[in-house]
């Protein structure tokens, strides 16, 4: 009678550790990859400014034409502008920056020094 306490006492301290493992486990592979998404959306939405080339979560291509805390303004086609909140842009496709970078190595590299 005394073995078989030890014994149940046991199997319980491993069903604990077992529940504490799949705890773990969650935490590790759905919680915390989905905290780094967000950040990393907050961010990339945060960080949008205006000539930037977006995509809605919806699947709409625009170009940032104007932007407040809530609200993006996105020219949709020529003359054409919608209004979006900030939350629905799902991915900037072309930074307004590069733009301008890659105009400029182009031109420089379209040219011989005249060194």
């Amino acid at each position: 009678m005394y073995l078989a306490a030890e014994g149940t006492s046991g199997s319980g301290a491993f069903q604990i550790l077992i529940l504490v493992v799949f705890a773990a486990a969650i935490y590790f592979l759905m919680i915390r990859p989905q905290q780094r998404r967000r950040r990393e959306v907050q961010n990339m939405q945060s960080s949008m400014g205006i000539g930037d080339e977006v995509v809605t979560v919806g699947g709409l291509y625009g170009i940032v034409t104007a932007f407040d805390d809530e609200t993006v303004q996105l020219e949709i086609a020529p003359g054409v502008t919608a209004k979006y909140a900030r939350a629905a842009i799902g991915k900037v496709t072309r930074k307004a920056e590069d733009d301008e970078d890659s105009a400029d190595t182009e031109e420089s590299a379209g040219t011989p020094d005249a060194d």
